[in-house]
């Protein structure tokens, strides 16, 4: 059924320091309205509650803004309430920095569900998305992605009709056909099996031959008109020969006319990167296992070997614990009546979500299947307004609620190291996490907790007087070294955001940061003695925005990411060669705000999710973007 209101919105520039929005109601049924609010949800927040006009500021959380009409306003069937909002924290920049979702609440306390129209654009013109792939060309007719380090293979004529483990062959080496072909049609229902597990006079057999001297993650084809060699340094090698085998029937098979297959010459092929990772959020908005399970596969499909699963954050705590399920009762469930207010285009029903322990096994096991470590984070100590309000006990009660905001609009978001509970809670949570995920890595978050943290709690003002620390990162940086020996204690390694290297930080040797915000802090997190994985925004963020044009979604704090852009950074250039062993790797980050849709989220992702997979496996020197242009439309999507 149609909702009854629908909220269209524009943003018009340079009427404030950052723009205004303009917004109008309608009421589409039958009756009159009065003595209603008004909710909506925008990444464009309010700073200033006065600057509007035609409308009284109630509240705002977060991205959570309410109003109410002038008193005694009547909204009458087929009119519209129309008022404006100035203060905000930045303009407007694309279509989806408007209202994401909307809920109207009548005087008897029911939530009606708001249709929300995009965000228009007001004084100048609101140009068409870009065209962000050219159609490529090829040199060599093959469907590789990641391409592969050395290639010299001959082309076929006509379509091969499968390949199939031939004489000699062992149980593992038929169990890990199966597997890439159960990938395949996993991927791709509709598409031609590349493999069968027994002989067919069609088809040409595989030869499989075990080569540690490869490299685990190594392989190597030889190809001819009677078969294929494939030689592999280990179980996830020969994973990878299979994966390419399949990817080059199936481009032969969905575009002849540009794609063959090879009868002659052969691929010598092993990563870059030890670490080819990808994240994702599922805070901000909850993906349910099969979605979860369906990235894997396309991971793997790429030949990406890491999946950082970043499971809590302010908007939810999605990971299941047993010892505290108020977490994933309480700390879930955002709604209009619920303990946490709608965020980030929630409506009028209340949304929740989670992974139970179960859940988390079968993901893991489906990674270990495919040669991927799950990589658990959870975001400690900012990020943790959701476990704030499911577990009360965990502040400071003489704290003032509002005596510090996070970048993103939170209240006193950041467990308080002063707090002794605050650790009996991490001790239960990271001994649930170390018996679910088996992952040497435990990823704790570190990032982004406010300058101004805790200095109004009088138990974190003690301890820093007790300590000897000076500010809120001193008090961070003391608070993640007792987090350090809790999972030295359980076998783990401490792996965080660049930021957990603020206020001394804590012991490098053996810790491994992310670095987001900018390229060049990852260059000096290395020269601290911090192993590094890069994964700045300004390249590998795929929430960002592809285009400065105004109809294109996504973020844009880091600028404008295209995929051209994304394909072209090299995160390894810019390191000095006595820095080079501590750069471990590479990773995409998917960062939920924006992804409201599946559309969006394809959108957003691809191609720049393969372009960063070839980073991490292609050596520089054979990275071609046109190339890349002419194969990725090949790609399988979420």
């Amino acid at each position: 059924m149609l909702p009854a209101f629908r909220l269209d919105c524009a943003w018009h520039a340079g009427e404030s320091p950052n723009g205004r929005f303009a917004f109008a109601l309608f009421n589409l049924g039958s009756e009159p309205i009065v003595g209603f609010q008004l909710a909506y949800t925008a990444l464009t927040r309010v700073i200033d509650p006065a600057a509007c006009t035609d409308a009284v500021f109630v509240l705002r959380d977060a991205n959570y803004h309410a109003y109410a009409p002038p008193e005694g306003f009547v909204l009458a069937p087929g009119a519209a309430w129309r008022f404006t909002v100035g203060g905000l924290h930045r303009p407007a920049r694309h279509c989806t920095d408007g209202a994401k979702s909307a809920i109207l609440t009548t005087s008897d306390g029911r939530h009606h569900a708001v249709a929300v129209s995009d965000l228009l654009l007001e004084g100048r013109v609101s140009e068409p998305p870009p065209v962000l792939l050219p159609e490529g060309r090829l040199t060599l007719p093959f469907a590789l992605q990641p391409w592969p380090r050395r290639i010299d293979a001959v082309p076929g004529d006509g379509v091969l009709a499968v390949l199939y483990p031939g004489e000699g062959a062992g149980t593992d080496d038929i169990r890990a056909v199966h597997a890439v072909l159960a990938l395949f049609q996993r991927l791709f229902p509709a598409g031609h099996a590349p493999f069968a597990l027994g002989a067919s006079p069609q088809g040409r057999p595989i030869r499989f031959v075990l080569d540690v001297g490869l490299g685990p993650e190594a392989y190597a084809l030889a190809f001819s008109r009677d078969g294929v060699e494939l030689r592999h340094g280990g179980p996830a090698g020969r994973q990878y020969g299979l994966t390419s085998l399949a990817q080059l029937l199936d481009g032969a098979r969905r575009d002849p006319r540009r794609f063959r297959f090879p009868v002659g010459g052969g691929i010598e092929d092993a990563p870059r990167h030890g670490w080819r990772g990808c994240h994702l959020d599922v805070s901000r908005q909850f993906y349910p296992l099969g979605d979860v399970l369906r990235l894997l596969d396309i991971l793997a499909w790429f030949k990406l070997n890491t999946f950082h699963w970043h499971l809590t954050d302010d908007e939810a705590w999605r990971l299941e614990i047993r010892r505290y399920p108020e977490l994933t009762s309480v700390g879930v469930l955002r709604g209009p009546d619920e303990p946490l207010r709608p965020q980030l285009g929630n409506g009028a029903e209340p949304m929740g979500g989670f992974y139970s322990q179960d859940d988390v096994r079968a993901a893991v096991a489906h990674a270990a299947m495919l040669a991927i470590e799950v990589v658990p984070e959870i975001d400690i100590p900012g990020h943790n307004a959701a476990t704030l309000v499911a577990l009360r006990e965990l502040t400071d009660g003489q704290e003032a609620p509002d005596s510090y905001h996070s970048v993103q609009g939170y209240a006193n978001n950041a467990l308080n190291p002063a707090i002794p509970l605050t650790y009996t809670f991490l001790e239960a949570v990271l001994d649930e996490m170390a018996e679910l995920f088996p992952s040497r890595y435990v990823h704790i978050g570190g990032d982004e907790v406010a300058d101004g943290a805790w200095l109004a709690s009088p138990m974190a003002r003690a301890l820093m007087e007790r300590e000897g620390l000076a500010g809120t990162f001193e008090l961070q940086s003391h608070f993640l070294g007792r987090v350090q020996a809790m999972l030295t204690a359980r076998g783990k390694v401490l792996a965080g955001w660049n930021e957990v290297a603020h206020g001394g930080g804590v012991e490098a040797e053996g810790t491994l940061l992310m670095a987001w915000e900018k390229p060049e802090v990852g260059i000096a997190l290395a020269r601290e003695g911090y192993d590094v994985v890069m994964t700045p925004g300004q390249a590998y963020y795929l929430d960002m925005v592809q285009g400065k044009e105004w109809q294109e979604p996504g973020a844009s704090w880091a600028g404008t990411v295209p995929p051209a852009h994304t394909y072209g950074y090299e995160a390894a250039g810019d390191f000095p060669a006595e820095l080079q062993d501590r750069l471990k790797g590479v990773q995409a980050c998917i960062w939920s705000e924006h992804f409201l849709s599946r559309a969006y989220f394809n959108r957003l992702v691809f191609p720049r999710l393969p372009a960063i997979a070839e980073a991490a496996w292609t050596p520089a020197d054979a990275k071609d973007w046109e190339r890349f242009c002419a194969i990725v439309p090949l790609a399988p999507q979420l």
